[in-house]
């Protein structure tokens, strides 16, 4: 298992999926199977388990415990592990959060409790953080969710955060506004101690990466790894002619995978790996459900114009 102590959140991590059977129960042997084949694409940095990808809200707390140790089992001597913390509570979190500490993670993705989609304040923040890291030693990442869902933390708490709880190393910026995005990118990141801002703005990702972030943090990820490598790369060395051509590539994808209703975006990533011949199934749990035949032929389609399936033969591309 990678050192977690030593471990710095930035790069790519892709958030991969859960595959289920038809009884709805984890389908672990095609877990086993993605795991390997995420972690083993050129160019990521670290995987992510336990978020809205592995339909987190769905699993129980034994299941996402069965989920991180599988990932530890078959990847964690060769990649770092980061953890999604889901709870309304602060309890909750830090048991969490010691849970994946004893399990091997190597950092934390902390989502906002629900109940500050009624309201927050920054103490209510801070006390939250503050549980969570005085129940572990492992780096956190805050999930910086749009200020208009209630649950996105404003500039000043979010800079009290970085400040006064020294084990926030980043964050997976979801903030959906592109000034406040680059206010991110240059405030967090020039800091004292500096924070890096993950983008997960997976549907403008290479206008995101251009503003400068260090990395991203994405569920896409479990469908275009090596694309995603590929464009953080060519963005990182000022490659824009090669980064526009991935872009091309991804934008029918991205176009096809976070359309309306986004709650469907890994439904229809999992019906992409069917698609691609990397999963068995595409099962979700409930209250998702099966995608009808329109929806399945626009992510085919999708995969087509991104030149992952051959159009005439219906087999997957070089």
């Amino acid at each position: 298992m990678p050192n977690a102590s030593a471990y710095v959140p930035r790069g790519v991590i892709p958030a991969v999926l859960l595959p289920f059977d038809n009884d709805l129960t984890i389908d672990e042997t095609s877990f086993r199977k993605h795991l390997r084949d995420i972690s083993a694409t050129p160019g990521i940095s670290a995987i992510t388990v336990n978020a809205h990808s592995t339909e987190v809200a769905s699993c129980t707390s034994d299941e996402q415990r069965r989920v991180l140790d599988i990932a530890g089992d078959e990847v964690g001597e060769r990649i770092p592990i980061v953890n999604g913390i889901w709870a309304d509570g602060s309890l909750e979190a830090a048991r969490i959060a010691r849970m994946a500490g004893q399990s091997g993670a190597s950092a934390l993705l902390v989502f906002p409790p629900a109940p500050f989609a009624l309201g927050q304040s920054p103490e209510m923040a801070l006390a939250h953080f503050r549980r969570i890291a005085d129940a572990t030693d492992l780096p956190l990442i805050v999930f910086q969710y749009p200020l208009a869902t209630g649950q996105g933390y404003p500039k000043d708490t979010l800079l009290r955060l970085c400040h006064e709880v020294p084990s926030i190393c980043a964050i997976k910026d979801w903030i959906g506004n592109v000034p406040h995005h680059e206010w991110h990118i240059r405030t967090l990141q020039n800091l004292p101690r500096p924070v890096h801002v993950l983008t997960t703005h997976s549907s403008w990702l290479f206008s995101s990466l251009v503003l400068g972030c260090n990395g991203l943090l994405s569920g896409s990820g479990s469908v275009i790894p090596d694309l995603q490598a590929q464009l953080f790369k060519a963005v990182q060395t000022d490659n824009l002619a090669e980064a526009r051509r991935l872009n091309d590539r991804i934008e029918p994808l991205a176009r096809c995978f976070y359309a309306e209703p986004w709650a469907n975006m890994h439904n229809r990533m999992k019906e992409a790996l069917m698609l691609l011949g990397r999963l068995p199934r595409a099962v979700v749990r409930p209250p998702l459900v099966k995608l009808g035949s329109a929806e399945v032929a626009r992510v085919r389609q999708a995969l087509v114009e991104s030149g992952l399936i051959d159009k005439m033969t219906n087999s997957t591309a070089a």
